[in-house]
């Protein structure tokens, strides 16, 4: 009997710490861990997106960006932290990938996280160069590459841009040097400077370098080209088979994150994503907005884990 009622009064205290978080939350700013450098897609779309969720919300996210370790860095910083709802990471498929390409993961994906809501699908990457590199099309870039030393940056081992590359080197029958950087940002700085002849950016970093002239766009790697650059043909085209998404957008608080705290902010993320402008600048930049609930993303993330471990073998990529 006294078991019984120590049951009771427990459940009866979770609804009311429930109730009254869904009353309160958000209280004061938010913390946002972007584990990515500044200038990168991730980075990118969270200071667009944000900006509308803080309207929605009626709180700041402060941004913080923490790069290094294909976003292991950030996401043990978010592992470790409160669960209150203060503290979130907004990472890329990345995350779901690190698993299948790292032999000593500090935490457990699926355990010690709480799925929020996927933000954003991309349908591809921009297949960018150079513009001293004397290639403006795929049937270039083959034979450049059939030649020899031409290196391609990314954001760092196993994440989108390395697994399109891979995908690309193993359909093309070419060979070209992964050079794997901290977060998209210093990766396509690098293609910008010419420490590397070739890049696979998102179209919210690729399309602005390509209309400056600092990158110049030969392709795209998904299903079908890109809005904002119907010009620029697909890899397909050249490569026939050939497709290479860009994976999601997802957030996630840390393992024990209230029920009431993750819905509320996955409410907030769905209707800024309805937001016009929000929504065109995920558009035009090949992304779809997404915005589950929890329980929805949460079976997807959780598929998502296998099916990238299937990828990253496929695509040869040794644990390390």
């Amino acid at each position: 009997m006294q078991r019984t009622l120590f049951v009771l009064l427990g459940l009866l205290a979770t609804v009311f710490v429930g109730n009254a978080i869904a009353q309160q939350y958000p209280a004061r700013p938010i913390r946002l861990i972007v584990p990515f450098p500044p200038g990168g897609n991730v980075d990118v779309f969270a200071r667009v997106l944000y900006r509308q969720v803080e309207a929605v919300i009626g709180t700041n996210f402060v941004i913080d960006n923490r790069g290094g370790a294909n976003g292991i860095i950030g996401a043990d910083v978010v592992k470790n932290a409160t669960p209150d709802g203060y503290t979130v990471l907004n990472t890329s498929f990345a995350f779901a990938v690190n698993p299948a390409i790292i032999k000593k993961m500090p935490f457990d994906i699926v355990r010690d996280f709480t799925p929020v809501t996927n933000v954003a699908t991309g349908l591809g990457y921009l297949v960018v160069v150079n513009p001293k590199v004397p290639v403006k099309n795929i049937a270039e870039l083959i034979a450049l590459a059939k030649k020899g030393k031409v290196r391609y940056s990314t954001a760092g081992i196993g994440n989108g841009q390395h697994l399109a590359g891979s995908l690309f080197n193993t359909m093309a029958k070419v060979d070209m040097l992964h050079v794997p950087y901290k977060g998209g940002g210093p990766a396509a700085a690098a293609a910008i400077g010419g420490e590397v002849q070739v890049h696979f950016p998102a179209g919210s970093v690729g399309v602005p370098h390509h209309k400056a002239g600092r990158l110049r766009a030969i392709a795209f790697t998904g299903a079908k080209r890109l809005s904002s650059l119907p010009d620029i043909p697909t890899v397909g085209e050249t490569v026939k088979g050939y497709v290479s998404d860009a994976g999601w957008h997802g957030v996630f608080g840390p393992a024990g994150m209230p029920a009431a705290a993750a819905k509320t902010l996955q409410q907030a993320i769905h209707k800024a994503l309805q937001d016009p402008k929000v929504r065109a600048h995920f558009v035009d930049n090949g992304y779809e907005p997404d915005g589950d609930p929890p329980d929805v993303w949460a079976k997807k993330f959780r598929a998502d884990v296998k099916r990238f471990a299937s990828l990253a073998k496929a695509a040869g990529i040794q644990p390390r």
